[in-house]
């Protein structure tokens, strides 16, 4: 008996359009004025890359709401993980620019989807690198849950209940795509 060809074809399903990641963003620039009482000593702190383009979107509607600015950084996390020892790739370094001090600010880490916690954990050792902040919080568009260290998003566009299989993916108009979240399945499929 021959085994078919298998063959794997990854099915997308929409969970977030472009207006409900506009809306989304903008809950949550709200939301981070309400509990830091206006912009006065916060900071966005983008993870890269997709974090990066959603802090600058939300520093935006913030300057739009408030009248006020907030300091944007970038941080590249890839010496901070927990997985650089066995990965099979050599990991792409980025730049991290943070042009200001982060002592005692509130800072807001941001980033595209929240999964088990580990790169948030990579995040904030990085940030404690550059200084003691008086708060770190988290920003996130999606929660996907699956958590494997004790971390918890401060601010949520969206909780998205997956399975470990699943892929969540951000797509935005940043990277040359349509803005929208999706769910990525890969289902194998086999020749007759």
């Amino acid at each position: 008996m021959i085994a078919g060809n298998k063959t794997e074809k990854k099915q997308e399903k929409l969970v977030m359009d472009a207006s409900e990641v506009a809306r989304a963003l903008t809950r949550i620039a709200h939301e981070i004025l309400e509990r830091n009482k206006g912009t006065r000593d916060i900071a966005l702190v983008g993870i890269r890359t997709g974090g990066v383009h959603l802090a600058h979107r939300l520093a935006k509607r913030i300057q739009e709401i408030e009248r006020g600015q907030v300091p944007i950084g970038e941080l590249d996390i890839t010496l901070y993980r927990d997985d650089l020892a066995i990965r099979k790739d050599q990991p792409v370094l980025r730049k991290t620019t943070v042009p200001f001090n982060i002592s005692d600010l509130k800072v807001v880490l941001v980033d595209d989807v929240l999964f088990t916690g580990r790169t948030i954990r990579a995040a904030m050792d990085g940030l404690i690198d550059l200084g003691r902040p008086a708060e770190i919080q988290l920003a996130v568009l999606v929660d996907r849950g699956h958590r494997q260290l004790p971390i918890k998003a401060t601010y949520i566009g969206k909780n998205i209940p997956t399975s470990r299989d699943e892929n969540v993916k951000v797509f935005l108009e940043e990277q040359g795509e349509e803005d929208r979240v999706v769910i990525l399945n890969e289902s194998r499929g086999g020749a007759p």
